[in-house]
């Protein structure tokens, strides 16, 4: 059976990041199997895929920041923001320049509202909206806050413009490539898209799914598997006797007392801190004013 972990898996181009699931569950007959974060299916990249008890960290792996490598096409506004979309709109490009180009994006930088796409995964009155949008059926997603680190142009072959991107969880780099395209007045849509980071994980260390199946019937594929506590990389640890470690695993709250140690005399309030015994990941507590709450336990 599989052991439990995270695996980064390096996505091609057409397959959704489901489909990517059921192909690595198949692949490593895993029990449970899920991702920490969409990604289209004509987008590549790295793509946390969860192994067994590795999807109780979705929420922990899902927030991390991104970057990505990306190009647009302007002139051209499709009804996804994408390549795969309807052409909606037609504008000559001019005489732009990469400094023009350049300049407009600074005023993406920083916190800023962004509006969700039609075509997108968002809940809107208990529907995701792309099923809405595939309807014809017209809806008003509202703005949301997310945050752009910096957006470096790569290269410009206009109407084409290459690009990177760093980026908060939860941004949409084709509004972001459509929104451009706005802000210079001739519209834009994104032709690609590849997400190249996400939180400390890096697509250089992701495999495609034949390398991973080629690690299977090797009998090498526990040197690729990520262990629970290896993948929340960053997060503060405290080691425990592998009694205490039994007891929490049966429903013990431990006082505050049998976990502090001298090096999490930084530990806030709201932080998040994993609980190991060796190299196994316990559980996942969080602090509050009165003390602390275990948010998951590993078994």
């Amino acid at each position: 059976m599989t052991k439990n972990g995270i695996i980064l898996v390096d996505k091609e181009s057409g397959p959704s990041s489901s489909r990517i699931v059921e192909k690595i569950k198949d692949l490593m007959k895993a029990k449970k199997v899920g991702h920490a974060g969409t990604l289209d299916p004509f987008a590549t990249g790295v793509l946390i895929v969860l192994l067994n008890q590795g999807t109780k960290l979705s929420p922990f792996l899902m927030s991390h920041d991104k970057a990505y490598r990306a190009s647009l096409k302007l002139g051209i506004e499709t009804d996804t923001q994408d390549l795969t979309g309807r052409i909606i709109d037609k504008k000559d490009i001019g005489s732009l320049t990469y400094e023009m180009i350049k300049r407009s994006t600074s005023q993406f930088i920083g916190t800023i509202k962004q509006v969700p796409p039609s075509y997108s995964a968002v809940h809107y009155n208990g529907k995701r909206a792309y099923e809405l949008a595939r309807n014809g059926i017209a809806i008003d997603l509202q703005p949301k806050d997310v945050r752009i680190d910096y957006i470096t142009i790569l290269s410009v072959d206009l109407p084409y413009v290459w690009f990177e991107v760093g980026c908060s969880s939860g941004t949409y780099i084709r509004t972001l490539a459509a929104d451009l395209g706005k802000s210079l007045g001739i519209g834009a849509h994104l032709t690609s898209l590849r997400r190249i980071k996400s939180g400390p994980f890096h697509v250089d260390d992701a495999l495609t799914l034949e390398q991973i199946a080629h690690h299977l019937s090797s009998n090498t594929i526990e040197e690729v598997i990520i262990s629970l506590r290896n993948a929340l990389k960053g997060m503060i640890e405290v080691e425990i006797s592998d009694e205490l470690a039994k007891k929490i695993r049966n429903g013990y709250q431990p006082n505050w007392e049998e976990l502090s140690q001298e090096h999490i005399s930084s530990f806030n309030p709201h932080d998040y801190l994993k609980i190991i015994t060796g190299e196994e990941l316990v559980a996942i507590l969080r602090k509050d004013e009165k003390g602390y709450n275990i948010i998951k336990v590993f078994t």
